[in-house]
């Protein structure tokens, strides 16, 4: 008995040792890791999607029925107890190519927020796997990991799915494709990267790089499907396609590579797909899918695309497709795409018709992608078709679903307290997403915009965005912030519908939009009704030091109701470009008739020489037996013509003015006088110009316009060339019947041995130490000045005979600096920039000699305005007055926009607010009263800053609530 006993331990022993070898026999191929967050907590559905080698393995795969799996902090020493995760039973099956697919998937409430990784490993490699090394493989572990991001501010999110399966044979001399088949629920952007297989650190979730290379490295040179040299091996950040082009020995290959997820610039996590190739030597050729072209669509398109594949050997063909819009993934909310093949199996040629109804649910920023694949196989002609090896080829279409264009967009001036206002108009928007906004958005001047249909928003068209309203809105009133629109000036409207990110408090089904906007709506193009006059010329008449005369003209205004006449204007002028100096010129007493010489002055005694000037014209109508002032036009300045960088063979001309009406985009004309007929010019070239930077016209001596005359010269560095420019330019409005401003500069007379330019002044500003400003430094304070100061440089080098300095202004850096003030040399070296709304902005200064020939820009210098911003950490929201709001301490300065949030213990979000004083009463977004206890929050505050899109700070803390 006792013997027996024995005898059947021993059969025991034996049958369990087997067993575990069998377990740990060579088998694991290729694997990843997916996660899907619950909500807007800390869990997670994560699952290990495993490939095992059911050849050399089979039995070790099937006996796999669990994996272990580590979740650490990232960057932590990976030193945890593993979770057993049991496979899921129901997705144990074989998917061609001896290869059975397993899956793992378990729960997991992660500690806390913060950065973790999840890894799994798995015993043993299948073996001989030509370039990973030590040899043999099959001593080497199978080991991956996928990094997260846990932050209560990402909202919902899943890792991207990978539905195309890494199972395709490769074939030597072929070219191989493998695309992942990547597809994010979420709408986040993916990138890829090649990776180095890892294997585990044994006892912790650690991996370690192996010895790996390249497939195409492990017997180079080798040649690629054409013929070239060598081969090559590389993804595309893209698309994610990897391809090697083309194996050369027949064997297993692994290779690695990484998905990213990033949302809004920011990565939030990342998996690592290692994948094996397996090359064969195919008695067949691939077959080869036909490229698609990406497609841009409105939601609400039906979308139709023709999928075509050929084999040029004649072989039965099999057309498949995978994608998040199946319905079988589940991944997007209906509609569902489908795919149908009608004649699958069919030889040498087949199609396959792709169809997706999109509507306002696919809206997103990122394209779709949907995957097609052709797998050949034998046909009744195949020799020996038991060892027809199936080749694959695969190619991505790309669909970007957009909102769709509002509609009827129309504008109607109103009476409003500024004075000028318009009431915008439009249809109800017809995807009412919840978090969508309509952003409306004005310009100075009509003009059109790209037709192109993957061209959405208005980036780059020199529109500004001046409000924000929710998309079930269809008006909105603009008074330019209470500050008034501009008479004489036509303004064009357009509005853009922006989508939201997936964010937790979205719950509804299918509105996990991934942002995305529509394309912008026709244009609206209006004019301020034209009740000022505008100034419509400041041109030069005759150029002299003491005796130079400009002629300013206007237009005559409309009499208003309840005004009437006498009225009267005046006329204002100051020195310089930019000159703010104003003095009284003329007084002109006027009763409106048309045809009456009472909308032109002509200004003499002047000295044109050495300056320009600018004029402003108030005007006054008669009230109640009193003259009233209406408002004052904007100034506008006379042309400033220069000589430009030195050539002596040319005589390079720069002009420029300061006005209220555009001289973009037309054509200016260059004169320069006859020696033969002095006093007499030639007009000797139209310039086309954009941009101030184009006002500009290199005279090589040649007479470009015919039309009056040919006169060519030849430029000589001892002869003196006069010159004067005429602008030609626009208000764009219908209601100003002079059109197009014809305005003449001054004229200069120079030679082409003129080139020594003036040296270039170094710039200083006093800038802020934001160390020691204390939070009410700024309190109460509205208007800021920037002192500046410059010198000039002493050398024989440059000239210094300087008449004057020009100094340059942005309010953004980056931006084109325009003319900010002509100073008069050299009675000042410094400028005090007063009446600013922040300090925020950029500078240069340059100087200009007697010729008009302007030095080049100094150092620019910048100034930005210190974030000052201070929160308590205790409110007591009983009503008494005394701390009761949650709001910035003392008077935070040049905030420009805040996003305020609140958090339980749990992470979870209750309270969030954009109110730049927060103004917080403890309560949730309901409306309830959130029980006592500590909260904590993040605002993001954005400072005015020289940056364009603001300084953006982080504020975190706690607060805590006392009830």
């Amino acid at each position: 008995m006792r013997n027996n006993l024995r005898f059947q331990l021993l059969i025991l022993f034996i049958s369990c040792f087997f067993v575990s070898q069998r377990a740990h026999a060579t088998h694991a191929r290729a694997g990843e890791i997916t996660a899907k967050r619950i909500g807007n907590t800390n869990t997670y559905d994560v699952t290990f999607t495993g490939y095992f080698d059911v050849n050399t393995g089979k039995d070790a795969a099937d006996l796999q029925n669990d994996v272990s799996m580590y979740f650490y902090p990232t960057g932590s020493n990976g030193q945890v107890a593993p979770r057993k995760v049991d496979r899921d039973r129901a997705l144990l099956r074989d998917i061609g190519n001896n290869t059975t697919i397993n899956v793992y998937t378990t729960r997991y409430a992660f500690p806390s927020t913060g950065d973790w990784t999840i890894a799994v490993m798995i015993d043993n490699r299948n073996n001989s796997i030509l370039n990973l090394s030590p040899a043999p493989t099959s001593d080497l572990n199978f080991f991956v990991h996928t990094n997260l991001i846990i932050n209560a501010f990402v909202g919902a999110n899943q890792t991207p799915i990978l539905l195309n399966a890494p199972i395709d044979l490769a074939a030597v001399g072929q070219r191989y494709i493998h695309n992942p088949g990547a597809f994010d629920a979420d709408g986040d952007s993916i990138a890829y990267h090649l990776y180095t297989p890892q294997q585990n650190v044994r006892g912790t979730g650690l991996g370690v790089n192996l010895g790996y290379k390249d497939p195409n490295l492990v017997t180079p040179p080798g040649r690629t499907e054409t013929g070239a040299s060598p081969a090559t091996f590389s993804m595309n950040a893209l698309t994610g396609d990897l391809i090697w082009d083309a194996p050369v020995t027949r064997g297993f290959y692994n290779v690695a590579f990484v998905v990213e997820e990033w949302r809004d610039g920011v990565k939030i996590g990342d998996i690592i797909r290692d994948m094996q190739i397996i090359v064969v030597d195919a008695r067949n050729d691939r077959p080869k899918l036909d490229l698609i072209p990406d497609l841009c669509v409105e939601a609400g398109t039906l979308v139709n695309q023709i999928v075509k594949a050929t084999d040029k050997n004649g072989d039965k063909l099999t057309l498949t497709s995978t994608s998040g819009l199946y319905q079988a993934t589940a991944l997007v909310s209906p509609a569902y795409a489908t795919f149908s093949v009608p004649q699958q199996g069919a030889q040498g040629t087949l199609t396959g018709q792709f169809t997706w109804q999109t509507g306002c649910n696919q809206i997103r920023l990122e394209p779709y992608e949907v995957l097609f694949k052709v797998e050949d196989g034998p046909g009744p002609n195949t020799p020996n078709p038991t060892l027809f090896q199936k080749l694959v080829d695969i190619t991505t279409l790309h669909i970007k679903v957009y909102g769709p264009q509002p509609q009827n967009l129309a504008a109607t001036a109103v009476t409003d307290a500024a004075g000028k206002a318009f009431k915008l108009t439009w249809d109800s928007y017809k995807c009412q997403v919840p978090g969508a906004k309509i952003v409306i958005y004005r310009r100075e001047g009509c003009r059109e915009i790209s037709k192109d249909v993957c061209f959405t928003g208005l980036d780059g068209y020199g529109y500004e965005e001046i409000a924000r309203v929710n998309a079930d809105q269809v008006t909105y009133t603009d008074n330019n912030a209470g500050a008034g629109l501009k008479s004489g000036i036509s303004y064009s409207y357009r509005i853009v519908v922006v989508f939201p990110r997936p964010d937790s408090d979205i719950t509804q089904p299918g509105y996990l939009i991934g942002g995305g906007e529509s394309k912008a709506s026709e244009q609206v193009c209006i004019e301020v009704p034209l009740l000022m006059p505008v100034i419509t010329n400041v041109t030069v008449d005759s150029t002299s030091d003491t005796r130079g005369i400009i002629t300013v003209k206007w237009t005559r205004p409309t009499l208003q109701a309840g005004a009437s006449i006498p009225a009267q204007y005046k006329l204002f002028r100051a020195t310089g470009l930019s000159g703010t100096d104003f003095t009284n010129i003329a007084t002109i007493n006027t009763n409106l008739v048309a045809g009456a010489p009472d909308t032109i002055y002509v200004d003499k005694n002047l000295n044109t020489v050495a300056n320009a000037y600018r004029y402003k014209l108030e005007y006054y109508y008669t009230d109640a037996g009193k003259l009233v002032k209406l408002d004052e036009t904007d100034p506008a300045s006379s042309v400033r013509l220069s000589q430009g960088s030195a050539n002596p063979n040319a005589i390079r001309l720069n002009w420029t003015a300061n006005v209220p009406w555009s001289n973009d985009n037309q054509t200016h004309r260059v004169y320069r006088e006859d020696k033969s007929k002095p006093g007499t010019f030639n007009r000797i070239a139209d310039v086309t110009v954009t941009g101030a930077a184009s006002y500009t016209y290199t005279d090589d001596g040649t007479d470009k316009y015919a039309q009056d005359g040919t006169v060519n010269v030849t430029i000589s560095k001892d002869v003196v060339y006069c010159y004067k420019v005429e602008t030609v330019g626009s208000y764009n409005n219908t209601q100003i019947k002079v059109d197009p401003l014809y305005n003449f500069s001054q004229i200069i007379c120079v030679s082409a041995s003129d080139t020594t330019k003036p040296c270039v002044p170094v710039l200083s500003i006093d800038q802020l130490d934001c160390a020691t400003i204390t939070p009410d430094e700024f309190c109460d304070q509205t208007s800021f000045t920037n002192n500046l100061s410059w010198t000039y440089p002493n050398s024989a080098n440059c000239d210094q005979a300087i008449t004057a300095y020009r100094l340059y202004y942005t309010r953004y850096e980056g931006d084109t600096p325009t003319l900010l003030k002509e100073i008069t040399a050299p009675a000042a070296t410094t400028f005090a920039h007063e009446g600013l709304t922040s300090f925020a902005g950029c500078y240069y200064v340059t100087a200009v000699n007697k010729y008009g020939t302007e030095s080049a820009p100094s150092n620019t210098v910048c100034k930005d305005n210190c974030p000052i911003f201070a929160l308590p950490n205790v409110i007591t929201p009983n009503g008494d007055g005394k701390n009761d709001l949650f709001t910035p301490l003392k008077c935070p300065s040049f905030v420009q926009s805040l996003d305020f949030k609140v958090f339980n213990r749990w992470g979870a979000k209750v309270y969030d607010s954009k109110d730049v004083n927060i103004n917080w009463n403890g309560k949730n977004n309901s409306g309830n009263d959130l029980a006592a206890g500590q909260y904590y929050y993040e605002v993001i505050v954005n400072f005015e800053s020289v940056q364009r899109e603001g300084k953006p700070a982080t504020f975190k803390g706690w607060v805590q609530i006392l009830r």
